[in-house]
């Protein structure tokens, strides 16, 4: 390498690296005060918090559920967070899993009565564990109605509104099962894959006409739902998804507002959430240069890395398997 060879990348070094400095310093979030947030799933665990940081950050806020005496205590705890006295807090008790019609008549009164919705929030879902083979058709079709079709019905509701107006945010919360199946998540993680298609879908549908679209992929969350999930969790299920830990909701939701404010598509926490995210990116948006320089870098180790994840999740299963064949 001649000297003029050196001396030209080393100037494109650093040009590259004062390029992405001004990229981070410069890179802001979108603001929320004074706009109108709908939170589903907003009674309790990821979606109550992720109402309150709303609260926080000066928004009116609706939150939706179906349990009318937790959307009450909901909307108490808003209230104690508000930054503005003309700051809107109110629920609606609605099964946004019903039917579109159900969805599209609540929040159109919503709209009347406060303001057009600026940030859409899908909290609401479930989860019921299993093999395949032991969830019954009617759970298995439960998950795709709570999970799938109660984030479809109101996202396509809001969409168009938001596509007209130049301007939104639409948040979609799936799972770490949305980006490799488990054992014993089998209809779950289905609906969760989705829930992923369906992000990336809108991303591409609707970037041009000023809407975000933000997919959380939260590990096992502190939340009423994980103690639900975790009755009817296989042992298996329980070792391999038990090893990223339990993160608190307040977290969660904290991050999840944070990172579709900032218009980043992946909203992840931890470690093992962040290795995932790079290891199944695929065609998943782009997110600015340096989060592209990582993945391009880390891809390779990171495929080894889930190779050795996948053969002790089998390892796993294997000794699961012996411990329930011993008399």
């Amino acid at each position: 390498m001649n000297h003029s060879t050196e001396i030209i990348l080393t100037i494109a070094g650093i040009v590259l690296v004062h390029g992405l400095i001004f990229y981070f310093l410069t890179r802001k979030s979108r603001l929320i005060k004074g706009k109108h947030v709908v939170v589903t799933g907003g009674s309790s665990g990821i979606g109550l918090w992720a109402a309150i940081e709303c609260v926080r950050l000066g928004a009116h806020v609706t939150i939706i559920a179906r349990n009318v005496p937790l959307l009450e205590k909901a909307k108490e705890e808003l209230e104690k967070r508000r930054v503005r006295d003309t700051q809107l807090i109110q629920y609606r008790s609605v099964d946004v899993a019903k039917s579109y019609e159900t969805v599209e008549q609540a929040l159109d009164e919503l709209e009347r009565t406060v303001a057009p919705i600026h940030m859409l929030i899908n909290c609401a879902g479930m989860a019921i564990c299993g093999t395949l083979e032991d969830t019954s058709i009617d759970d298995a079709r439960k998950l795709m109605d709570v999970n799938y079709f109660g984030t479809y019905y109101p996202t396509r509701y809001v969409l168009p509104k938001l596509k007209a107006a130049g301007d939104g945010i639409i948040v979609i919360t799936a799972s770490q099962a949305a980006l490799m199946g488990i054992y014993g998540y089998g209809a779950y993680a289905a609906s969760k894959f989705a829930l992923r298609g369906l992000a990336e879908t809108i991303a591409m549908e609707a970037r041009h006409r000023g809407v975000s679209v933000t997919l959380a992929l939260p590990a096992d969350t502190d939340t009423p739902g994980f103690e639900n999930e975790n009755r009817s969790k296989p042992e298996e299920t329980k070792i391999i998804s038990g090893s990223g830990g339990l993160a608190k909701p307040e977290h969660v939701g904290r991050r999840l507002v944070q990172d579709a404010l900032k218009g980043s598509f992946f909203s992840i926490m931890g470690l093992e959430s962040w290795v995932l995210s790079i290891l199944c990116v695929g065609m998943a948006p782009w997110r600015g240069p340096l989060l592209c320089f990582v993945q391009f870098y880390l891809l390779g180790p990171l495929r080894l890395i889930g190779l050795a994840l996948q053969w002790n999740f089998q390892r796993i299963i294997k000794n699961c398997a012996k411990q329930r064949q011993r008399p």
